[in-house]
This record gives structure tokens, sequence and C-alpha cells, in this order.
């Protein structure tokens, strides 16, 4: 039986990861939240790992608030970085298994092509800065058997998300404004959560490795909106607008396409179209 820590249960991913779990009786997964488990605290994690013969662990935690980590850089780092850094030093002692899951905002989004893995990264925002800084710190320990794997605009029917703030503020308004001039695309956790799992037995590595994953396709926040207002059949009209005419605390890349050709043929996984996995998300959500 192999154990496996998942950090972050009750995030998006961590609970698209809890809902298929049933389906693996080869695994016994340990799911943990902030209350159970401390992942900024060495000392318990270690002591976690150890009572409960931890074979690998997949790090779904993170600090997402990402205008509000403009004024919590600390905290965003604790949790983004040095609990990171952490994971890789245990994962390392232990020879434990470690999945952890980044972002595409390590990017600048002054690109014209899908970013690659070895594209130079350049955080425009706090939270990227922190969620870099994570990766840097597990690359430099490099524990064995280890994955870092960036994802974007991730959407679940657990949590809250933009196909949530969509669907409430419809009820609400009868128009929105959404900008059109940030390019990316969705991922439905369900799906990365899918991946993760059928990834896991096939790691195998002596230096930490890195991937993109994301739905197929590219779309703006208008378009995903649009989407989502169509495939409820409602009414509400949505505008699209630019960056500025909404401004945030925290920069935001305008381009954060990611290629996933490496993740594809390295783990021979295929990745659904973002508008049919979205469909298939939201008639979870009825």
């Amino acid at each position: 039986m192999t154990n496996i820590l998942i950090t972050g249960a009750n995030g998006q991913l961590g609970s698209e990861i809890n809902a298929i779990a049933p389906k693996y009786d080869k695994y016994n997964f340990f799911f943990t939240d902030v209350k159970a488990l401390d992942i900024t605290n060495k000392e318990a994690v270690q002591n976690y790992l150890t009572n409960n013969n931890i074979n690998a662990i997949i790090n779904c935690a993170a600090y997402t608030a990402v205008d509000k980590a403009e004024s919590e850089p600390a905290l965003a780092n604790d949790i983004n970085h040095l609990a990171v850094a952490n994971f890789a030093q245990l994962a390392k002692d232990k020879n434990v298994k470690l999945i952890h899951i980044s972002t595409d905002y390590v990017f600048d989004g002054t690109a014209h092509t899908p970013y690659v893995e070895t594209d130079a990264p350049n955080p425009p925002s706090v939270y990227g800065k922190t969620k870099l800084a994570g990766e840097r710190a597990m690359q430099q320990i490099n524990p064995v058997n280890s994955i870092i794997i960036r994802t974007s605009w991730v959407y679940s029917k657990y949590g809250n998300n933009f196909v949530k703030t969509m669907l409430r503020i419809a009820k609400e308004r009868d128009e929105i404004n959404v900008v059109a001039d940030q390019i990316g695309t969705p991922t439905n956790a369900a799906d990365l959560a899918q991946a993760i799992i059928t990834i896991l037995p096939k790691i195998k590595n002596e230096e930490v490795e890195l991937y993109h994953y994301s739905n197929e396709g590219v779309c703006s926040w208008y378009d995903f909106a649009k989407a989502i207002i169509e495939i409820k059949g409602l009414t509400i009209q949505v505008h699209p607008i630019e960056t500025r005419q909404y401004p945030t605390p925290a920069k935001r890349p305008f381009y954060a396409v990611l290629n996933k050709a490496c993740i594809k043929e390295r783990y021979k996984i295929t990745i659904p179209y973002w508008k049919d996995s979205l469909f298939v998300c939201m008639d979870k959500m009825t």
C-alpha cells in the first residue's frame, strides 16, 4: 500500500483528488488542511510523514489570493516558498516522491507563443515571485522522484473560482464587463487531479523535472465568461474590456498559455479541450 499525503485538501485540486481517491484501492490517501497540518512547520511535517509512513506527497496547498499577496508578502512566502523547501528537504531525506503544483504566474506574459518549461520566468506579482521561489528551492534541494507541475486558470465544482463567480453574478445583474486582453487556458481541476494520479507511479527521475499542464486550447477571460453563460443558457450580457479598465493590486500576465507537449509525451496522457471540460464540470454543478 502506498501512503500519499495530500496538502490543501479542501482546495479545488485537493477536493478533486479526494473525489477520485476511492477508485484507487492500492493507495491510502491522507488528506490534510491547515488545521490538520501546518505545512510551514517543518518539524510538524516531519512527524506527520514519519508517523503515517508517507511514501508520496502531493502539495496542492498554496497562498492563492493573488491581490491580497501584495499586502501579505511574508505569509505568501511562508506558504508558497518556505513550506515547499521544507517538503523538498524532507522528501530528499526520507526518499519520498513529491509532486508540487505551481503556476503560470511565474511568467510576465510578454510572450506570443505558448510558454515551454525552459522559458525564463519573470513574475510581475508577489504571488508569482513566491511561487517561483518555491520552485527554485525545490530544484536546488533536488529530491529524487520529484516533479513540479505549473498550471493555470483553475476551476472546479469545489471552492471559489471564476466559473462560480460568473454564475453568481449572472443571478444578480443584467450585464457584466470581463477582461478580454488577458489570454490563457482554463484548467478543470478534475482533469489535473486525474493526470496527477496517473503520473504518480510513473515518476522516476534523478533531478527535479518541470512540466506544464492546462486544458487544451486558448481563450481570454471574456471568452471564458461567454462560454460559461452560453453553457448555462443565461441571458446576461457580457462585455469585453481592457485590463486598464479593471485595475487590480497585482499585475497579471497578458499572455499565459502553457505548452503541454512535454508532459503529454513523457507520461502519455491525453488532455481535454477547455470548453469540453468546462461543459463536463458545469454539468456536475447542477
